[in-house]
């Protein structure tokens, strides 16, 4: 399906892969710790950012806390075409650095 485990997301970062990670958690939670280099776009205002999203032929791996909101935002955005992942188990499965 739509996902990416925390560990194929850390590879694939650590390749080089172009890859485009969105943060759908709140302010609050990003303060907590988030990965190096994210865009942070709160569930909340993700259809406002659906237009400048579908504008990049980008891959998008879409976290949050646990990987439930991110699994909702990844299937909303699917259904605009735009090629995102899912990266299950979210922060709290992230073993790799932590940005604070």
């Amino acid at each position: 399906m739509y996902e990416m485990t925390t560990e194929q997301v850390a590879s694939a970062l650590a390749a080089g892969e172009e890859l485009v990670v969105i943060d759908v958690r709140e302010q609050h939670e990003i303060e907590t710790g988030h990965i190096e280099g994210i865009v942070h776009i709160p569930m909340g205002q993700i259809p406002y950012a659906v237009d400048s999203l579908k504008e990049h032929d980008k891959k998008y791996i879409i976290v949050c806390r646990s990987g439930s909101r991110s699994y909702n935002v990844t299937m909303y955005l699917r259904q605009f075409d735009i090629d995102a992942y899912n990266m299950t188990g979210g922060m709290l499965d992230w073993h790799d650095e932590i940005i604070f």
